[in-house]
Order: structure tokens, then C-alpha cells, then sequence
């Protein structure tokens, strides 16, 4: 993913919840609305989330140090699971919270033109940032579905920009029903289960989030595409023969781990073989720029060791090659 692409996004969606947080409290404060309490807590959260993800941005930038020689890439991926975490809390248990309240004490709301006025300004806002994600993902996703593309995506901003702008234009719909239909049969319980609604979905949206982030973050390896362009790298057909196994892994959104031990001849000299791995690195960068650390381990192909697999290996010889190993 384009760090700028994502950065677009968030900076977008930052400036639209703090603009929408300040004019739902205030149509909070004129109208008594729970409803409006608790959109002005869910803009709230999320702007508190679009600085978490700057700031997982930021600190991910940083050079590798000795007690960290892989770098910092995964920042980005701890920031977005505290995202997931702020958005449940802050957003989700607390509108259920607030709903339960006005649901069991409820009063009629006052100066209805301030919610009813503020969601309208809410929905627009809120679709100018929707729309500004939908165009940096679009960028990206290729022919892949939202779903895949939430599913699959190694940058972790766009997908948290997506769920959280998509969550709150629904949210928006669920308290423009809840004021309205609490304007239409004076009653005040109506806004309360708008309110609790609005819990409910973001509470859905964070559970998504938390799920696909604590992917990210045990580790996933490189999409099957960029699998098979590292594979058809490796392989020269003269020195190198071919794969014996692969693993890949994601340090971070755009840092890719490869580690492969490769088929040699027998004959060949230990000269022949370091030449043979530099090209092939070099192919491999060139086929996957992302790939920045690579270990590639010689060995001799043996039909004896072939039934052990990669992670059982006694001895030099390592197991029959397999195209699809990362």
C-alpha cells in the first residue's frame, strides 16, 4: 500500500470526526439527544483513532537497532489493534451504555431542528471522507471485493479508514431514525434504541478490526501472487534448480522477510553458488521491491529427506521442493 494513499485517508477522515464531534455536542447540549451524546463520543473515538494510526505510521519509520534488527514496520499493526480497542470502549460500550440510560429514564427532545441539522452536515462530511478512501483503496484493491480487500490488505490504515467512515454513515442513518421517529411519537424511548443500535454496530465494526489486526500482527506471509513472482525469481534453471521450501513473512505493510532454501548442483563451486545467490536476490528485489530482507540457503536436493518436510530436517538435504510453501 501507498504510505501517502493511506495518510490521505486518515488525514481526511480526521479533519471530517473533529468537525462532526464538535457540532454533535453541540446539538447534544441544545437537544438533550442521547442519540447526538452518543454520536459526538463515536466522532470522538475515531479522531482520537485517526491520531493512533499517524502516530503507528510515524514510529514505524524508524531504522533498525540491535534490539530490534528487523525494524519497526509492525508499529502500524499495534496502533490499528488500539484502534480496534478505542472503538469498541470508547465508542461502542459507551452508546450502548447511554442508550440503555435513555431507554429506562427517557424525555422528549428539545429544539429538534439542532440533531436533525447536525446529521444532515454529519452525513456529508462523513461521505467526503468515505469517498476519499474508496479512492485511495480502489487504487490498490485491483479486482479483489471489499471483503478481500479488507481481508487481505497488509497496510492496515485504509481497511481501519473504510470500516470506521462505512460504520459511521450507518450510524448517522440509525440516529437521524432514532431522533426522527422519537420527534414523530414523542417519545423519547425511540432515541434510546437509535443510540443502542449505534453501540451495537460499532462494537460489529471493532470486532472486524481486532480480528484482522491480531492477523497482521502473529504475521502473515506475501500474498499468492507475490509468492509466485519470488519463486519464478529464485530459479535460474542453471545454478539454482529449484525450491526445496519457502517461508515468507510481513514485517510490516511494505517489508517483506523471504527465507528459501534452494536445489544446487553437486558439483558446483562455492564461487558459483554466492554468484548464483546474489543474482537471485537481485531478481527477487526486482520482482518484489518490497522483499528487503532475503536469506537463501544452498543445499543439495535428496529424495531420502523428501518425506520429512521443511521443519523436521536432520540433515544437509532438505525435503522435496513444493511451488505453493510460504
Amino acid at each position: 500500500m501507498s504510505a501517502s494513499g493511506g495518510t490521505r485517508a486518515i488525514v481526511a477522515a480526521l479533519g471530517a470526526n473533529l468537525a462532526i464531534a464538535a457540532s454533535k455536542f453541540v446539538a447534544f447540549a441544545f437537544s438533550g439527544s442521547s442519540s447526538m451524546l452518543a454520536e459526538g463520543v463515536h466522532s470522538l473515538a475515531d479522531s482520537g483513532n485517526q491520531f493512533l494510526l499517524l502516530i503507528g505510521g510515524k514510529k514505524a519509520q524508524r531504522e533498525a537497532t540491535p534490539q530490534h534488527p528487523f525494524g519497526y514496520g509492525r508499529e502500524r499493526y499495534i496502533y490499528a489493534f488500539l484502534v480496534s480497542i478505542v472503538l469498541f470502549s470508547v465508542g461502542g460500550m459507551f452508546a450502548i451504555y447511554e442508550g440503555y440510560e435513555k431507554i429506562r429514564h427517557p424525555h422528549e427532545i428539545e429544539h429538534w431542528y439542532w440533531p436533525v441539522g447536525v446529521l444532515a452536515f454529519a452525513i456529508i462530511a462523513e461521505g467526503f471522507s468515505f469517498r476519499t478512501a474508496i479512492k485511495e483503496s480502489n487504487e490498490l484493491r485491483g479486482k479483489l471485493s471489499w471483503s478481500q480487500f479488507i481481508r487481505r490488505a497488509k497496510a492496515p490504515e485504509l481497511p481501519v479508514v473504510l470500516l470506521e467512515d462505512f460504520g459511521a454513515l450507518i450510524g448517522l442513518v440509525l440516529a437521524l431514525g432514532g431522533v426522527g421517529l422519537a420527534l414523530i411519537t414523542d417519545d423519547g424511548v425511540w432515541d434510546g434504541i437509535g443510540t443502542v443500535c449505534i453501540g451495537v454496530l460499532l462494537v460489529l465494526i471493532a470486532l472486524v478490526l481486532a480480528s484482522e489486526t491480531k492477523s497482521l500482527l502473529l504475521g502473515e506471509s506475501a500474498g499468492t501472487e507475490e509468492v509466485k513472482r519470488i519463486e519464478a525469481a529464485i530459479v535460474d534453471g542453471d545454478t539454482v534448480t529449484g525450491i526445496i521450501h519457502m517461508r515468507t513473512l510481513h514485517l510490516g505493510p511494505e517489508e517483506l522477510l523471504i527465507a528459501a532454501k534452494i536445489a544446487v548442483q553437486h558439483d558446483d563451486t562455492a564461487a558459483e553458488v554466492a554468484s548464483a545467490i546474489d543474482a537471485a536476490e537481485a531478481r527477487i528485489r526486482e520482482a518484489v521491491p518490497i522483499a528487503r530482507v532475503i536469506y537463501l540457503e544452498p543445499d543439495i536436493y535428496s529424495e531420502a529427506e523428501a518425506a520429512k518436510g521443511p521443519d523436521r530436517e536432520a540433515t544437509p538435504g532438505g525435503p522435496t521442493p513444493h511451488p505453493a510453501g510460504h
